[in-house]
């Protein structure tokens, strides 16, 4: 139990600056992240062009900060990777939730932040994620739970597997990220990212269906953890 929980890493400076990290990096994401969302929205209504680019800059954007990361805290910048990361002993549930408590810090500083550069009339709701036309609770958080099994699949075969392809993972993590908000931006907003969704939301008051960006990604990384380790991790 006392593994499990791994209190004594809060005394180590190492697990600090790996918060550290994340804190940036989930910073950084969401600046990026949302901030395409609102300047292509200055352009005009969603179309297949705005899709793309959305898609484009969070798949480029997790990718480069997954390899400036990874080597520091592991690159999760994501609550659902850290929680997966817990429920397979990955990282101990202090470190975990150290690393949550800076991801979303760093997101609510990344979306306020937006607030301060963008004008106050292209806002908006500051890339903050919500159901599309017709999409059901139920449905979103189906999306939200498939989706985020690929990403936390992808990751635990690339980057935790020490059989991965280990340098270009980000590449792989990056490419799931693009692939998923090409389907799933008219649907949910294609969160997959507790925290990618909490710092828009705080900073634009937007909390409708809120909860299906937290149960989703978290369920979804969850069992595509566990899956991975029951069933393809290698047994030593």
């Amino acid at each position: 139990m006392a593994d499990f929980i791994g209190a004594g890493d809060l005394s180590k400076g190492e697990s600090w600056r790996a918060a550290a990290a994340e804190l940036i990096a989930t910073l950084l994401f969401v600046f990026i992240g949302a901030g395409t969302v609102v300047s292509s929205s200055m352009l005009g209504a969603m179309d297949s062009a705005q899709l793309v680019a959305i898609a484009v800059a969070h798949g480029l954007a997790i990718g480069v900060m997954a390899a400036a990361t990874g080597h520091l805290s592991g690159g999760h910048i994501n609550p659902a990777v850290t929680v997966a990361s817990v429920v397979t002993r990955k990282i101990g549930l202090a470190k975990g939730g150290l690393y949550i408590i800076a991801q979303l810090i760093g997101a609510s500083v990344g979306a306020f932040l937006l607030v301060v550069v963008i004008p106050e009339g292209a806002q908006g709701g500051l890339g903050s994620h919500s159901l599309g036309n017709g999409v059901t609770p139920a449905g979103g958080l189906i999306i939200e739970v498939v989706l985020t099994f690929v990403l936390v699949f992808v990751i635990f075969a690339t980057a935790v597997d020490s059989r991965g392809p280990g340098v270009i993972a980000p590449v792989a993590i990056g490419f799931a990220i693009l692939i998923i908000h090409l389907v799933a931006v008219p649907l949910t907003g294609a969160s997959v990212n507790p925290a990618r969704s909490f710092g828009p939301a705080l900073a634009a008051g937007q909390w409708a269906d809120h909860w299906i960006y937290w149960v989703g990604p978290l369920v979804g990384g969850s069992l595509a953890a566990i899956v991975y380790q029951a069933v393809f991790a290698r047994k030593t």
